[in-house]
């Protein structure tokens, strides 16, 4: 006759199941742990804890080098997600959410751009500001003071095309000091005019001042006056379209956050 198991012989014998169960289990967690995440260095937090959110972030072009360690840091923090960037100037970006690219989080490198695309983003915020410095070679050769040695007609200038915010920006101080500059080239980002004097193929450029400190060793800065400069602003938004929705809302907040702000402003950033 079978033998009849009483509530608390039940209740051990669904515990022992469970344990079993989650022997398994727990042998796959520790395997994840050796797995790496998009920065390249082990999965940080809680162990094997899989990605809740893969976040998809376009992100201006001067925003490289800042955001791959923010990125970092988030991850670290927030092991529930990854994060993936796609840098490029902001004009281009723009015109990737316009023709409904799969992402979740645009940040540009000017408020214009954003307004652009205002239908298909939240509400902006503004997670930091910028400046523009003359970018020339190491030691600077040429002796460039100021703006106006970028009239010089002997001197190789290159600047952001007219649609870069960085371009819209130069354009901006030049017209405002009356000063004609005929570049040899115009870039479609601003990475691309700071590449241009790193390598010697101009003798200067007009990049943000967080560009020329990326590559302090290779460029000088030649700083620019605070009555002849302007000021660029980077607004982020969640994509209304995203998938991840809260989870991009999340990344986007933590730009304003004390942590995400500090790295900010250690890569010369200034306070939004």
């Amino acid at each position: 006759m079978p033998r009849t198991l009483t509530p608390a012989r039940r209740r051990t014998a669904a515990a022992a199941l469970t344990a079993a169960l989650l022997v398994p289990l727990a042998a796959c967690s520790s395997n994840d742990d050796t797995k790496k995440d998009t920065a390249g260095s082990p999965a940080s937090g809680s162990a094997g804890a899989a990605p809740t959110a893969n976040l998809t972030v376009l992100a201006a072009a001067s925003l490289t080098d800042v955001f791959k360690t923010a990125g970092a840091a988030y991850e670290k923090s927030h092991p529930g997600t990854r994060l993936t960037f796609s840098f490029a100037g902001s004009q281009e970006l723009v015109a990737q959410v316009s023709q409904g690219s799969p992402a979740d989080v645009l940040v540009t490198a000017d408020t214009k751009s954003m307004d652009k695309v205002k239908a298909d983003t939240t509400t902006p915020a503004i997670i930091a500001k910028n400046r523009l410095v003359i970018a020339t070679g190491e030691g600077n050769p040429f002796k460039v003071d100021d703006l106006k040695d970028l009239a010089d007609t002997k001197l190789k200038v290159v600047l952001a095309a007219p649609e870069v915010p960085a371009g819209k920006y130069s354009e901006k101080i030049l017209d405002a000091q009356k000063i004609t500059v005929k570049p040899v080239s115009q870039e479609p980002n601003v990475r691309a005019v700071l590449s241009k004097v790193e390598l010697g193929e101009a003798d200067a450029g007009l990049v943000y001042k967080t560009d020329a400190e990326s590559a302090k060793d290779k460029v000088d800065a030649v700083e620019i006056p605070d009555d002849q400069n302007a000021i660029a602003q980077y607004p982020a938004a969640t994509l209304k379209d995203s998938k991840n929705a809260e989870a991009a809302a999340a990344f986007v907040a933590w730009l304003s956050s004390p942590e995400g702000q500090k790295i900010l402003q250690d890569a010369g950033f200034q306070k939004p």
